[in-house]
């Protein structure tokens, strides 16, 4: 796959890349891109470019990851990409699935097992903010501080605690659960909306938790070097 420069039309990837448009919402880019470049756009948006086409790259292609770009970036300009990903979760698609969920129930008959998905949906929601709050208030600013202080002699080394591998496959049983075992009578074009949700989503938290899962401990072993 061709890596994608800066110079390259913004709307270009999408069109050829769809799922990308809840990369480029978090930060701070939504649809209506014109034929402007990634660099023009970045440039009014006050982005960091080099960044963004590297996220961009290891987004699209799993095969992608420039370790050697990735130590030039400051910690804090990562973390906060993360942390912004993990605000688009908590505030906009974990909320669409539930939304869609309960509308979904509202509208459908009662002899289903709607509602012991929708209880597996609660604690799946639970388990990533969960997850999410450890990273925010335990390993990013122990990393954050590392870098800040760039001194690690006496600085108590932590792991992180992050369960993602876990999470995935919850999502996937949610996910095989609308696809294998529904059962009743339901709103289909509700049940399509809630199914197309858990995919976009499932989609997005196994990149995520890829980029996450490697570029962290990337900054984290360059720190304590």
């Amino acid at each position: 796959m061709a890596i994608i420069s800066s110079k390259k039309q913004l709307s270009e990837i999408i069109i050829s890349h769809p799922e990308v448009i809840t990369l480029i919402n978090r930060f701070g880019i939504t649809l209506g891109v014109g034929d402007k470049t990634i660099e023009s756009i970045c440039t009014e948006k006050n982005l960091d470019y080099d960044f963004f086409v590297m996220i961009l790259n290891t987004y699209i292609n799993e095969d992608y990851f420039p370790e050697k770009i990735l130590k030039s970036f400051k910690a804090q300009i990562i973390i906060n990409y993360i942390s912004q990903t993990y605000h688009y979760y908590t505030h906009y698609m974990l909320p669409n699935i539930e939304r869609h969920f309960a509308l979904l129930i509202s509208h459908s008959g009662d002899n289903n097992n709607l509602e012991l998905m929708q209880q597996f949906f609660i604690e799946l929601k639970n388990d990533i903010i969960k997850a999410i709050d450890a990273d925010c208030t335990q390993w990013f600013p122990y990393i954050l501080d590392l870098e800040k202080n760039n001194n690690t002699k006496n600085t108590p080394q932590i792991k992180p605690k992050h369960n993602g591998s876990q999470i995935e496959d919850k999502i996937d049983d949610l996910k095989n659960m609308f696809i294998i075992h529904l059962t009743g009578k339901y709103e289909l074009n509700l049940c399509y909306a809630v199914i197309t949700a858990i995919i976009a989503f499932e989609k997005d938290f196994k990149q995520n938790n890829r980029i996450r899962n490697r570029i962290i401990p990337l900054i984290y072993d360059s720190l304590k070097k």
